[in-house]
């Protein structure tokens, strides 16, 4: 349970400011929720991931089911030389995923200095 509401919260707030805002604000939006969350900085950093990775992966999947997966084709092709496009979605999902995870560590690891002082 203490991993799922810091989880679920950057699911939904990450979501909200890439809605508005340009898409990069989700790694200051995630840093506040973890310099106020009281995780370890190992557990901030899985939840972190495993937030982002949810979300930029969900929603690569469905933009990319939406068209029938004509670019991510075209674009698996020119690049791994196949029509491996799953690929391409892990890929994306993994690098929100790392991002993610080292906005929530940062956050984490700035309350630890902080709070502690």
């Amino acid at each position: 349970m203490r991993l799922f509401l810091p989880t679920l919260l950057t699911i939904l707030l990450s979501y909200l400011s890439g809605a508005f805002l340009p898409w990069w604000t989700f790694v200051p939006v995630t840093m506040i929720i973890f310099a106020f969350m009281p995780l370890k900085p190992g557990m901030a950093f899985l939840s972190g991931f495993l937030a982002l990775l949810i979300l930029w992966g969900g929603l690569s999947w469905m933009m990319d089911a939406s068209n029938h997966h004509i670019l991510s084709k075209k674009i698996a092709q020119l690049f791994l030389k196949n029509e491996q496009y799953p690929f391409l979605i892990l890929i994306t999902s993994m690098m929100g995923g790392l991002l993610g995870g080292l906005a929530a560590l940062t956050g984490s690891l700035g309350r630890s200095t902080f709070i502690n002082k």
